[in-house]
Formats: C-alpha cells, sequence, structure tokens
C-alpha cells in the first residue's frame, strides 16, 4: 500500500474541500474516487476499498464534495457536484500526470462524476468506474438517472450487486447494452448496495472489495 497525502483543491462556487492522494510504489491508474451521498471520504468502505485499489497498481484520490465538508445534510446542487468532480480531476492530474487517469465513485459520486463527463467537463479522463451506480432512489424502478449516461464519451465499468435496491439488474442490463462497447457490467453476487454480501453465499465483503479492486484494475488496463 502507498503512503496517504492530504491535499486540499478549490471547487468554483464551492470554496476548498478536503482529499486524500493515496499513490502504491507501482501505480499504473489514478481514480478520482468520489464518496455516496451520506458518508465523506474518510468512510471505512471507501478507505479499505482505496487500499485494495493500491494493491492492484491503482492509485486513488479521495475528496469531500461542499456540503460534506461543511457538514452539511444535504447534498450540493448538480451544478456544484460537477464543478467538484471537474476540480479533483485536474486535481489528480496535477498530483500525478505520469498516471493514466480514472473517474467515479461510490453511488452518488459515482453519478455525479457521469453528470460531469456527459458535459464534456472531464478532460484527459480514460474511464469512468461506478460502485453502485443509484439507476433509482430505493425500491422506485426508474431509468431517468441514466439518460445522460448516452453523452457520456469514454468506457464505463459498472460494478453492481444483485441485491442493490438502488439498480434493479433488469433495468440496468439493457441499458447497458444500449450503451454498447463503452459499458462493462459486472454483477456481484449478493451484494447490497452498500457491497454487503450475504454469509450464505460463501464471500465476504473483504473478499468482495478485492475482486472490484482486481476487476477496475484488469478493466483499466484493457482501455484503449
Amino acid at each position: 500500500m502507498g503512503a496517504s497525502e492530504r491535499l486540499r483543491f478549490r471547487v468554483e462556487g464551492g470554496g476548498e474541500v478536503s482529499a486524500i492522494l493515496m499513490r502504491p510504489a507501482k501505480a499504473r491508474w489514478l481514480l478520482t474516487l468520489a464518496h455516496g451521498a451520506g458518508a465523506g471520504m474518510t468512510h471505512p468502505f471507501l478507505e479499505n476499498l482505496a487500499e485494495e485499489l493500491a494493491e492492484a497498481g491503482v492509485a486513488t484520490l479521495r475528496y469531500q464534495f461542499p456540503y460534506m465538508e461543511e457538514r452539511r445534510r444535504v447534498p450540493d446542487s448538480p451544478a456544484v457536484a460537477t464543478a467538484t468532480v471537474t476540480s479533483a480531476v485536474r486535481a489528480g492530474a496535477k498530483a500525478a500526470p505520469d498516471l493514466g487517469l480514472l473517474a467515479g465513485g461510490k453511488s452518488f459520486g459515482g453519478r455525479m462524476s457521469s453528470q460531469a463527463a456527459s458535459q464534456g467537463l472531464l478532460e484527459g479522463v480514460r474511464g469512468l468506474v461506478f460502485f453502485g451506480f443509484p439507476l433509482h432512489p430505493p425500491n422506485k424502478p426508474g431509468t431517468k438517472r441514466a439518460e445522460h449516461l448516452a453523452k457520456v464519451p469514454m468506457p464505463m465499468l459498472f460494478l453492481q450487486g444483485t441485491r442493490d435496491t438502488l439498480a434493479e439488474l433488469k433495468l440496468l442490463r439493457p441499458i447497458c447494452a444500449e450503451l454498447g462497447p463503452r459499458a462493462t457490467l459486472r454483477i456481484i453476487e449478493s451484494a447490497d448496495h452498500s457491497f454487503h454480501v450475504l454469509k450464505s453465499s460463501g464471500l465476504s465483503d473483504a473478499g468482495v472489495l478485492r475482486e472490484m479492486a482486481q476487476t477496475t484494475a484488469s478493466w483499466a488496463d484493457n482501455l484503449k
């Protein structure tokens, strides 16, 4: 695992936010990793995921959205959130200019990354990684949140659990099919939206994190 470095960067319309750069010695990629709506960049899920990604050769730049930095409960507007993603990508490119650049995140963070990408804001990003794309509110199936994905120009990796109540697979699968070769869907058996798995599955939460990190690294290594 690489050493961690605390950083700060400015967001247009959102002040300054904190970030954590973790770069392993043999990194090939840098992933700007955004948090979900309810927990910040130091949540154990993201910390453990960053460690597994480092083991797989992927550096990470975890960062806060302004509302989380200011300890507010309500997430930022889409405009501020996409501006934050854009600023994080620029900060990541500056911090590790020699690494291939990826963007994405957990749930809300991943969706805001794709929103920014669909607006042409993520210069230099080779691919997007979604750790649980929030296709719809819990148990309220719909596809409106995916409409912008058609405008995303780069490859996308969807890591989705079979028990995710925010993304029914019967809705997500055809969306990925319509996106064609730009979309790769990796199903995590028994995982919910937080990537917790049932004991009866024979899997473990730690094993799932490791699998997702290794999948991310191998997918990125095959990007053209």
